[in-house]
Parts: C-alpha cells; sequence; structure tokens
C-alpha cells in the first residue's frame, strides 16, 4: 500500500496497535463521518488506536478526486489527522489486494463479503486479528463500535 502522500507503508507498520480500516469518499452521504472518525482517533490514539482511511471511488463516482485532492480535502473540511492512503478499488476485478484478504470468506468468514458502500470499518485487535466490521450506517461515535474499541483496547 501507498500512503495519500505516495510513500510505502506496510501494515505490519501497526502492529501492536488497534487498527480501524475504513474504505471512505469525499462526496458520499456518510462523508460526515470524518468528523466522528477523527474525534475516536483523537480520544484513543495515546491508548494504541489508528484509524486509516482508504479513498475509494467505487461506489457512485463519489471519490473522483486525485490523492492531493483529496488529502486537501479531508484536512481542510475535517481536520483529518489519522493516516490516509493512495485511492484504491476495494470491489471489482481491479480490487485491491487487501480488501480481497479482507473481504475472502476463507480469510475470515464471520466478517467477510463484499464491500457495499463507502465507510465499511473493518477492526483489527492489537496481534492483527479482525475482531469486528461495522457498515457504513453504524457511525463511529455508536455505543458498538466505541464498545469495541474500547475492548480491542484492552487486550
Amino acid at each position: 500500500m501507498k500512503s495519500i502522500d505516495g510513500k510505502p507503508v506496510s501494515l505490519s507498520d501497526y502492529h501492536g496497535k488497534v487498527l480501524m480500516l475504513v474504505n471512505v469518499a469525499s462526496k458520499c452521504g456518510f462523508t460526515p463521518q470524518y468528523t466522528a472518525l477523527e474525534s475516536l482517533y483523537e480520544k484513543y490514539k495515546d491508548q494504541g488506536l489508528v484509524i486509516v482511511g482508504i479513498p475509494a471511488n467505487n461506489f457512485g463516482g463519489q471519490e473522483p478526486g486525485t490523492n492531493e485532492e483529496i488529502k486537501k480535502f479531508c484536512s481542510s473540511k475535517y481536520n483529518v489527522s489519522f493516516p490516509m492512503m493512495s485511492k484504491v478499488s476495494v470491489l471489482g476485478d481491479d480490487k485491491t489486494p487487501l480488501y480481497v484478504f479482507l473481504t475472502d470468506k476463507t480469510t475470515d468468514p464471520q466478517f467477510s463479503g463484499d464491500i457495499k458502500w463507502n465507510f465499511t470499518k473493518f477492526l483489527f485487535d492489537r496481534n492483527g486479528k479482525p475482531v469486528a466490521r461495522f457498515e457504513p450506517n453504524v457511525t463511529p461515535d455508536s455505543p458498538q463500535v466505541v464498545a469495541a474499541v474500547e475492548s480491542a483496547l484492552k487486550q
């Protein structure tokens, strides 16, 4: 994977952290979730939570911008400070290997299945084991997300 600035990133860089991966888009009805994602990150980052935004243009053309435009939008509109990756595909024949892994039923039948829309959230414990998947309509500040994050941080 590459950061939104084009630098190589390995998910192993986050070993020992609680990791939330979120496919994001700038022109989606769920885009205001950036605010809650940033709040969640700010509240728990010192305890080991890392949120990673992964822009994708798979749903309704809702992430048409370049990486530079996405970074500027997230920074200026939502003050996003959590890591952002370069734009990828999360669905279809050109699906990035990370999302092939995340959605493969043999990887983890409990949390697998195609991504249905922007702002699907995957939560991993400090050992990289998936512990939860939240669909787009479950907001980052919802009791179930907060409880899952707090539980993972205690491990």
